[in-house]
């Protein structure tokens, strides 16, 4: 029999680490950029999106002990609604892991611009460091899960423990009598800004459903998911919400829209050239943190519906280790696609678009599990997914209309998937 370590190769550690270093990524390094038009007003789409946040991660809580198996989201929807609801929220939740792994990389790149000016000088080059940093990040998930997790805990504290040194320290050198005025710049009303705010910042704490994903390879995932996804999610709003707001209060709001990343020039700021080439460092690092997270995951939704009959079989390959390589593949080779297809753009509009879309993509799965735990849940518990499933809605709708309409496509495009799926299961079932 195999050892039980050897099946399940992560601990309450590693799932924590998966919950942090997924949510804290990329967003909380260049979100301030796209925030900068909205000022203080920002602040109020950040109170919003953690509470957000927190009542989806209580959500998920109960749910994974309820469902302990691989698949999060997913397999909250299939087991509540069954195949047809299941494979459209696999769909959707599998495009938003690409299309976020295309995001990290692209503000990967941004920190390293920071670093060596030269290696972005031009979209083209820009594009190569982000594609680098997703494939570095491939071979190391394709090591297999342990692995993974390893670099996962590393790459965690190496950008935990700076970030929330960095939020705390500059919270003092924050003026109030200049920061956050004129507190809404945007031109729109303020429950506008707050709604447009709201949809942006909940980039940043996507991923509080990380340990969801791969439960079937944790450690008794009846008690380490839910405590990983309700002490991460915490862990992880708090550091973001306080960094990327000092930012928005600290700098200019003209420079902070033009800046490729914004938290090192806060440091440049405050203490000189040398902090902010330290905070580019750490971001790059919390780039590659998230970038492993998410890729990690990209092979492993796949792999939970694959097993389950409602994606296509050959996701389900796996490796002597246990590693689904070919979904893991399939993940990154998109993500490279839309990073190829947009590297025209500036990174902050490429960046721009690829959150907004890998939100309407996650949106989508926590509508659901919200849904699935409001239906066959018990207690006092559905009244929080109620406001879950509120939040969720009340999100979606201020993702704007291009990000939905491609969100849109992109799931109808699954549809004949589906229904391919569907005959041939049943062509077997008569054959049989």
């Amino acid at each position: 029999m195999s050892d039980p370590v050897q099946r399940r190769p992560l601990g309450l550690w590693a799932a924590i680490a998966l919950v942090v270093g997924n949510m804290i990524g990329s967003g909380v390094f260049l979100l301030p950029a796209a925030l900068a038009p909205y000022g203080g007003a920002s602040l109020i789409g950040w109170a919003i999106t953690l509470c957000g946040a927190l009542l989806l991660a209580f959500t998920f809580a109960r749910m994974a002990m309820r469902w302990p198996q691989s698949g999060g989201p997913y397999t909250y929807a299939h087991r509540a609604f069954g195949d047809t609801v299941g494979f459209v929220i696999a769909w959707s939740y599998w495009i938003s892991l690409w299309c976020a792994n295309a995001a990290i990389a692209v503000a990967f790149a941004g920190s390293i611009g920071a670093l060596v000016p030269a290696l972005t000088a031009t979209p083209a080059r820009a594009a190569a460091c982000a594609l680098a940093a997703l494939w570095l990040c491939t071979a190391i998930n394709l090591l297999g899960v342990r692995e993974a997790g390893r670099v996962q805990i590393v790459t965690t504290a190496l950008k935990l423990l700076p970030l929330l040194l960095f939020g705390a320290v500059a919270l003092w050198w924050l003026d109030g009598a200049h920061a956050f005025r004129p507190f809404n710049p945007s031109g729109q009303s303020l429950p506008q800004a707050a709604h447009a705010t709201a949809a942006l910042t909940l980039w940043a704490l996507l991923g509080l459903e990380a340990a969801t994903v791969p439960a079937g390879s944790i450690r008794d995932p009846e008690r380490n998911v839910p405590r990983a996804t309700v002490f991460g999610t915490l862990l992880a709003g708090i550091a973001t919400v306080l960094a990327c707001s000092v930012v928005v209060g600290l700098l200019p709001a003209d420079s902070l829209k033009q800046s490729q990343s914004p938290m090192a020039d806060a440091a440049s700021l405050l203490w000189g050239p040398g902090a902010g080439l330290a905070l580019a460092a750490v971001s790059a690092v919390s780039c590659l943190g998230a970038l492993n997270g998410w890729t990690l995951l990209s092979g492993q939704l796949p792999l939970a519906a694959a097993r389950d009959g409602v994606f296509p079989a050959f996701f389900a390959r796996v490796d002597r280790r246990g590693t689904p390589w070919l979904g893991v593949l399939i993940g990154s080779a998109l993500a490279s696609i839309l990073v190829l297809a947009n590297f025209s753009r500036s990174l902050v509009q490429v960046f721009v678009f690829s959150i907004l879309l890998s939100t309407a993509a996650t949106l989508l799965p926590y509508v659901a599990g919200s849904a699935a735990w409001l239906w066959r849940g018990e207690g006092r518990s559905r009244i929080v997914a109620a406001f879950a499933l509120a939040f969720s809605v009340y999100a979606l709708a201020g993702i704007g209309a291009e990000a939905l309409l491609w969100g849109a496509l992109l799931v109808a495009a699954g549809l004949p998937v589906h229904l391919l799926l569907r005959l041939r299961q049943r062509s077997q079932g008569s054959a049989s």
